[in-house]
């Protein structure tokens, strides 16, 4: 093992019924004004909201509810949860949703926190927050890993930029994690969150660190789990042991635990956001519809991972690195098909087949105009970018 540093202050309530314990998890954390920040309908139609709400009067604590929050959560959004929450008084930020959802209560936890400053002034990386009100997480979707990490992103509509945020301020003080609020989720849904989970742990796992064993181990094993429990949860989403499994996936891919050690890579995440801020497509169809190509084009640079991946995620036994890391990356496209997910640009309708000069803009949006290179595995500048884009653009 490398060196690290570690921090995971999140208390994490698991289980069935575990909702109801949001208003006393709250108070423990000396709220007294709690702004709730939730989606679409789905958390009002089925009870949900209203359990939670029950649980903040149970424990004498004020509340005041927004909906709204949109999958690519949007800058607007949370600039107008921010002022709505100041207005209220608000001393703590919870969440009911998925990771747009979290995402946006942390911005309104920042925000809240430090109203002098607007809160793109953090995802442009031109100030660092100081400091923030606490969050708290009640969790839908098992996918972003946001109930646990320190990232957050915002999509900035008016400009069609995507930016992620991380510091330990992001990390919730509690996160509720009940499978079953997941049997309502759509197929579609299903896929992107296992592609999610899957992608924040090969972010990290492929990296030119070495003897880092415990850390691969972790990573291979979760990786392994999610993808025999994502194709039961695919078929049948009220399926308590898969959707458990996966769920307690989603926040160990992304609370730092596969990536110990190692210098992490986070390209695809790159490669996918600027897809995401363009055609508005859902983050995990993003990212599976790049990771094959991204896979093919940097595979060279280190063929070693690759067959390390393809003998203990995909089970091939093959003395040839080479061949062994081609047919890993083929096995796990084929997965990402499976679970009726995008593998490249004509599989996405949102994004359908560029031309040539559509690509190289998509290029030099990822690579900040040329300025930044993406990735630790292979370094890609902006000419990279454009091949990988190119391969995916089929």
């Amino acid at each position: 093992m490398h060196s690290f540093t570690q921090y995971m202050p999140t208390k994490i309530v698991f289980g069935k019924d575990t909702e109801n314990q949001a208003g006393e998890l709250a108070k423990q954390c000396k709220a007294s004004k709690v702004f709730v920040v939730y989606g679409g309908g789905s958390v009002v139609r089925s009870g949900l909201l209203d359990r939670v709400t029950a649980s903040l009067e149970a424990a004498g604590l004020e509340y005041k509810v927004l909906g709204g929050v949109q999958p690519n959560p949007r800058l607007s959004f949370a600039r107008e949860a921010v002022k709505q929450a100041q207005e209220f008084g608000a001393d703590f930020s919870l969440a009911v949703g998925g990771g747009s959802v979290i995402d946006t209560a942390k911005a309104v936890a920042h925000g809240v926190a430090n109203p002098d400053t607007d809160i793109w002034e953090y995802w442009c990386k031109k100030q660092t927050v100081p400091a923030s009100i606490p969050i708290g997480v009640v969790l839908t979707l098992a996918a972003a890993g946001s109930e646990t990490s320190d990232s957050a992103v915002l999509t900035n509509e008016e400009t069609q930029i995507k930016r992620g945020l991380s510091t330990d301020l992001n990390r919730p003080a509690f996160a509720i994690m009940n499978p079953e609020l997941t049997y309502t989720l759509p197929k579609y849904q299903v896929g992107c969150g296992v592609v999610d989970i899957m992608m924040h742990t090969m972010d990290r796992y492929f990296t030119q660190t070495e003897n880092n064993e415990m850390t691969d181990v972790i990573a291979e094993g979760l990786l392994r789990t999610v993808i025999k429990n994502g194709a039961i949860a695919i078929k049948d989403s009220h399926d308590y042991n898969a959707m458990s499994e996966i769920m307690w996936a989603g926040s160990i891919s992304h609370n730092g635990m596969t990536g110990l050690g190692a210098v992490t890579d986070f390209a695809v995440h790159q490669l996918g956001h600027e897809l995401s801020a363009k055609f508005d497509i859902a983050h995990g169809a993003s990212l599976s519809a790049v990771w094959g190509a991204w896979a093919s084009y940097v595979r060279p640079a280190k063929p070693e991972r690759f067959a390390q991946f393809a003998k203990n995620v995909w089970g091939i036994e093959n003395d040839d690195a080479d061949a062994a890391g081609k047919e890993a990356i083929e096995k796990t496209v084929a997965y990402f098909k499976s679970l009726d997910m995008p593998t490249c640009f004509s599989e996405a309708a949102e994004i359908g087949v560029k031309t040539d000069e559509e690509v190289h803009k998509m290029a030099y949006g990822c690579s900040y105009e040329g300025t930044r290179s993406i990735g630790n595995f292979k370094k890609c500048d902006i000419n990279d970018i454009y091949e990988i884009y190119k391969l995916a653009n089929k």
